[in-house]
């Protein structure tokens, strides 16, 4: 992130002003987004909690009491979105800066806003993706509950997760996607200025972001969606990958040390202690 926005620290007074406004909006929301998990990682702390393959904690599948259907999906939501939000946010910061000073030096009104609506689709594309996990998560444990086999196999289910996850960070689909996502920053589209062309901007980087995080995202899944512990890790991961001059080793790192999980994971599944 200090890349794009310190190359800028000797332009005009204007400019300045500009990186220290978005600085300031980039920190605002990845604290509001951080608090946030943070928050509803501790408050089912007293609550029975259910486990997701036999990973971590995840209350978030269950309803709460007196908590209808709709009501809980939303609320998974809404947690999916703010975690993908503290997530994200440094890695993709860089690419909306240049996208904003892109606009600035098209002459576009109001580039700032650009940026902000270009961010709000790009996250748009996460909340839609953690749409269907609910109710998947929901169906698993429900099943679990159900046929008691299947509660036995959890933990192998997530090795087998874990290795899937690591053979995706190595394929070369992943690694096509995570070039667009380097090549966003610092080859942004300059379009002429509409809201409808600052969205498509944001859905794009968000398709390209998405399948090149769909490894960290499945190891999410597979050993706890609400592990502190998993998301500090997948988000430095994440970061590394796309920002660091490195960026590909350290992907292809990530997925050796994921397929070495997974194999830990199978193991204390076949050979418990």
């Amino acid at each position: 992130m200090t890349t794009l926005i310190a190359a800028d620290s000797a332009g005009s007074p204007d400019s300045r002003a500009a990186r220290r406004a978005f600085l300031a909006g980039l920190a605002l929301a990845f604290a509001a987004s951080a608090g946030a998990t943070v928050a509803w990682h501790a408050f089912p702390s007293a609550l029975d909690a259910m486990p997701l393959c036999g990973g971590g904690a995840i209350p978030a599948w269950a309803r709460l009491p007196g908590q209808a259907w709709p009501g809980a999906a939303l609320s998974f939501l809404a947690m999916w979105t703010a975690m993908m939000m503290a997530m994200m946010l440094p890695a993709v910061a860089p690419a909306l800066w240049a996208y904003r000073q892109a606009a600035a030096a098209a002459g576009q009104a109001h580039a700032g806003w650009r940026a902000a609506l270009a961010g709000l689709a790009y996250f748009g594309v996460w909340a839609a993706a953690g749409t269907p996990v609910y109710p998947l998560g929901a169906l698993w444990l429900a099943a679990q509950d159900r046929f008691p086999a299947l509660a036995a196999a959890a933990p192998a289910v997530a090795g087998a997760a874990v290795l899937a996850a690591g053979a995706i960070q190595l394929s070369r689909w992943k690694a096509r996607h995570l070039a667009c996502c380097r090549r966003a920053g610092d080859h942004p589209h300059t379009l002429p200025g509409s809201a409808a062309t600052a969205c498509r901007y944001g859905l794009r980087l968000g398709r390209h972001c998405l399948c090149s995080c769909a490894g960290p995202t499945l190891l999410l899944l597979a050993t706890g969606v609400m592990n502190l512990g998993v998301m500090a890790a997948a988000t430095a991961l994440i970061a590394l990958e796309r920002l660091a001059p490195s960026g590909e080793r350290s992907a292809r790192l990530g997925g050796l040390g994921m397929l070495g999980l997974g194999v830990v994971l199978l193991a204390r599944a076949a050979w418990p202690a």
